[in-house]
């Protein structure tokens, strides 16, 4: 791995809990990884620990092999030949687009210097913009040229932190595929922070998880949707709801039996002994239910949201249960209207019932023919 963390702590002075615990991961070179994560999580902090920003108090920062971070070694930020975008970029008004990228390349040669300048302005999208000033760009360009100036010294690591906030969310996702394509033209390895999920998705080759100082999951994104690690992550990613369920065996097939009915023939299904009595719940993601009249199960709908091509409904099943349902929108249907539905499940997952999503538990999802009991973690 060309960036290794491992169980890494980073504790601020007179906090009574460390911003980040026991984190581990690894990214190979020229890979894309993106950290995600509700507010206060930890993964600025992370980002900043690897940039040298942060003094890390436990574990260790590995880069190509050398420590340059732990509780007995801290190496300066720039010798750690590390590049990093900014959430408000951080241009020099000052300063034209040519002397903003050709800011931490001061060293070479001029001539040499003004040709990496050309290069990496090439390399967004921005040929011929040496003279231009960041007020005179828009926010998406604007953007582009910090990426150029983080690219130009040739970092053996790019960090961005949360770099496309200050854009419009159309703008953001659009952005995020052409900066994957930047990045992977350049061979750059980055680690990124996002809180949109939809960034991540476009831009990530592997995603990491985190809540309250912790990583729950480091994985590719459709591992994160389907395979959840943890009940935070299956409730993070993605639209779905968590509901009541009994896993049991009837002439060596395995049965879930839900508020929707039975579930059978699915993949990676838990044994019933997995859990006590077979009781647990099971997570129902929107893409799960599929609108059908002639379905048995009746639903009403509580709540709708206009998406363009589908609406996202909420369903209230007769016995109270909760449900969402993705559903193309000509199916446009009034709120207190009964619908029919049914399970269209291929990945069956499942957690302890007795599991919470309450402050510092992280509950796991059992292996086959065991149980697994949440762990406290506070």
């Amino acid at each position: 791995m060309f960036l290794e963390v491992s169980q890494l702590e980073v504790r601020y002075p007179g906090a009574a809990q460390a911003a980040v615990q026991g984190v581990s991961l690894g990214l190979r070179a020229g890979d894309i990884g993106v950290l995600i994560g509700p507010s206060g999580c930890g993964k600025t902090t992370l980002l900043r620990a690897v940039a040298g920003l942060e003094p890390v108090s436990g574990g260790e920062i590995r880069l190509s092999g050398q420590v340059v971070g732990s509780a007995s070694t801290q190496l300066a930020p720039e010798e750690r030949r590390i590049g990093m975008v900014f959430q408000d970029y951080a241009l020099f008004p000052h300063l034209d687009v040519g002397r903003n990228v050709a800011f931490g390349i001061a060293h070479l040669p001029k001539a040499e210097r003004a040709l990496r300048v050309r290069e990496v302005l090439a390399l967004v999208g921005l040929e011929g913009s040496e003279s231009r000033y960041p007020h005179e760009l828009s926010g998406g360009q604007q953007q582009r040229v910090a990426l150029a100036r983080a690219l130009a010294p040739r970092p053996q690591l790019l960090l961005l932190d949360e770099p496309f906030s200050n854009l419009d969310v159309e703008l953001r996702e659009r952005l995020a595929h052409e900066v994957r394509n930047i990045l992977k033209a350049a061979q750059a390895t980055a680690l990124f922070v996002t809180h949109d999920q939809l960034e991540a998705f476009a831009i990530g080759d592997t995603i990491g998880v985190m809540h309250q100082g912790r990583l729950h999951q480091w994985d590719d994104a459709y591992t994160l949707y389907h395979r959840p690690a943890t009940r935070f992550v299956a409730d993070f990613i993605g639209h779905g709801v968590f509901a009541p369920a009994t896993i049991r065996e009837v002439n060596r097939q395995i049965v879930v039996q839900t508020p929707l009915g039975e579930l059978t023939d699915v993949a990676e299904c838990p044994l019933p002994c997995a859990f006590s009595g077979g009781e647990c719940d099971v997570l129902l993601r929107a893409d799960d239910i599929v609108h059908d009249d002639d379905a048995p199960v009746k639903a009403e709908i509580v709540r709708k949201a206009f998406r363009g091509s589908e609406f996202l409904y909420t369903l209230r099943l007769a016995g109270g249960q909760t449900v969402l349902a993705h559903v193309p929108s000509h199916h446009d249907h009034r709120i207190g209207e009964w619908i029919g539905i049914r399970p269209e499940v291929d990945h069956v997952v499942t957690f302890n019932r007795s599991c919470s999503l309450r402050d510092g538990a992280m509950c796991e999802k059992p292996c086959s023919g065991q149980t697994v009991a949440c762990e406290d973690l506070r």
